[in-house]
């Protein structure tokens, strides 16, 4: 189980540059009950990415920004979460890091994880510090999930958001960081997936890849599966659930969340969402809660955070943080 002496120092993040509201929406689909589905998704704004702006355009403007706060030079380890890579090949980090300009010597890969990403790349930071393999490690996180939806799309349309954040984590005095708890379920791989455009699909020329949800199915999930591993996950490490000063989910939708807060018996104040003016940011939504609420002073120093990120796998993590108040 990782439990290391590292700290999260600095979240920043974007957005894609087009403000998205209902009206909008029912704009390409007049028929459309825009005030159900706003009701149902809890989001009023999407953000959405320029045509010609890619994942690893939101990747490097994320970067910049915490470069502001932090010593770029001392970045070893570069993470990056994304499920809408530039290319089939190289790593979108290869390409990162010289647009940021890190050090050549900088250890960089990319990680294909959606919702759940940002936990696992946590944990991959947290393990690489403890052993000494990084000293330093900035998670990035970018996703444009919206050049894989039509605009006729009624499920996933109104749901998600371009976005991008930048994590840095390095040494702390204290455990702040784990324990963790992951887990996998591949035979429901095709609940949510993009089938068109890799080799499976052979490649096929001018094919528009397409985001599929079963919605149903994914909200069963979440419901059964990722709610009885967060309690089990308390159990095992011994913490009751009034210890959490704060529960930041991956943000799926208004529905997602608020079922799961009932069925986890969570208070509202214990309960953070910031879903209405930012859409579902897939990768992204954990570090961009997090920031949100540590500016928010809806989170504080020394408080124990709960995060659990779930979805496209069909995978789940979830993890413990002790926070330490943002640069």
């Amino acid at each position: 189980m990782i439990e290391a002496n590292i700290k999260i120092s600095a979240i920043e993040y974007c957005l894609g540059e087009n403000k998205e509201s209902g009206l909008d929406l029912q704009k390409d689909n007049p028929d459309w009950r825009i005030e159900d589905i706003e009701e149902k998704t809890g989001i009023k704004t999407r953000w959405i990415a320029l045509k010609g702006t890619t994942a690893v355009d939101l990747a490097c403007n994320a970067c910049d920004k915490i470069f502001e706060k932090i010593d770029k030079n001392k970045v070893d380890t570069l993470l990056f979460v994304t499920q809408s890579p530039d290319y089939f090949l190289p790593s979108s980090s290869c390409i990162i890091q010289n647009r940021v300009s890190l050090k050549t010597t900088t250890k960089c890969f990319d990680i294909n994880l959606g919702c759940s990403g940002f936990v696992y790349a946590l944990s991959m930071a947290a393990a690489y510090i403890k052993s000494g393999f990084s000293d330093n490690v900035l998670i990035v996180c970018a996703d444009t999930y919206s050049k894989y939806i039509d605009k006729n799309d009624r499920t996933n349309r109104p749901i998600f958001s371009d976005g991008a954040s930048a994590t840095f984590l390095t040494k702390s005095d204290s455990k702040r960081v784990g324990p963790f708890e992951f887990g996998t379920d591949g035979s429901n791989y095709d609940k949510l997936i993009v089938k068109e455009g890799a080799a499976k699909s052979g490649f096929i020329k001018n094919t528009n890849p397409t985001l599929h949800m079963d919605g149903t199915a994914v909200f069963m999930f979440t419901m059964s599966v990722v709610s009885k591993s967060i309690n089990s996950f308390l159990n095992n490490q011994g913490v009751i659930k009034e210890k959490i000063n704060m529960y930041i989910f991956h943000q799926a939708s208004k529905v997602v969340l608020d079922n799961l807060q009932r069925v986890l018996k969570i208070p509202d104040d214990r309960m953070y969402k910031n879903i209405e003016d930012l859409g579902n940011t897939v990768s992204s939504s954990i570090p961009v809660a997090l920031k949100d609420a540590d500016s928010n002073s809806r989170i504080s120093h020394e408080e124990l955070v709960l995060i659990s990120g779930f979805g496209v796998g069909l995978s789940w993590g979830t993890c413990l943080l002790t926070w330490n108040k943002l640069l």
